[in-house]
């Protein structure tokens, strides 16, 4: 029991890891930061948290249950969030990032005074449409079992926890990797991002097979 919990944990971890990407949210939030002093940086880092993790717990566990009375199956969840996971690793890799903030919102947040923690940070920066659809194939893994659910949900808190610490460090991080380090980053995930999307539609085509 516990060692399927902890192999449950690591395997959500692992896969919210690679597509959050808190080193890469750390050097945005610091392009975003750039005129704030070191009190409002770490408001809108925590705020933006807490509201990021919320997000995606509430997203993982409610969509599924939507799914299912629209008479969508499991397999197909998972073949259609592998893909969509593709698209959020192509951006990665190509350093184009659609499916994240995009240049003119992080554009429009650095020159605006107001409170950015909600809109571009949490959504779509941290809690976008990669780590929702992630959430929900983790979800959808974890058949219901109080475990798995459990263990999707803390390896939620410990990648946003890491998130936050990435955030509140984000200046010095910046500093120390500099562009290429951080772009170097984003492109290794990004292909461990393409090996999660092709797991999720393997095992969602194989359900499917077998089903039929």
């Amino acid at each position: 029991m516990l060692n399927a919990f902890i192999a449950d944990f690591l395997y959500a971890a692992v896969a919210l890891f690679v597509i959050i990407d808190p080193v890469g949210t750390a050097i945005i939030f610091a392009a975003l930061t750039t005129h704030d002093d070191a009190a409002k940086r770490r408001t809108i880092a925590k705020r933006a948290s807490a509201i990021s993790f919320l997000v995606l717990l509430v997203f993982g566990l409610a969509v599924e249950k939507l799914l299912r009375l629209l008479g969508i199956g499991i397999p197909a969840l998972q073949i259609a969030g592998g893909a969509l996971l593709f698209l959020s690793a192509k951006d990665m890799v190509t350093a184009k990032g659609e499916l994240r903030a995009s240049s003119e919102e992080r554009s429009a947040a650095s020159e605006s005074t107001e409170d950015i923690s909600v809109f571009p940070l949490a959504i779509p920066l941290i809690a976008g449409p990669g780590g929702m659809t992630t959430m929900v194939l983790l979800h959808a893994k974890a058949g219901g079992q109080p475990g798995a659910v459990l263990a999707n949900a803390l390896a939620l808190a410990a990648m946003i926890a890491a998130t936050l610490v990435s955030m509140l460090g984000a200046r010095r991080l910046a500093r120390l990797m500099g562009a290429t380090g951080a772009s170097v980053v984003g492109r290794v995930l990004g292909i461990l991002v393409a090996a999660l999307a092709a797991q999720f539609i393997i095992e969602g085509t194989q359900a499917a097979l077998h089903l039929g």
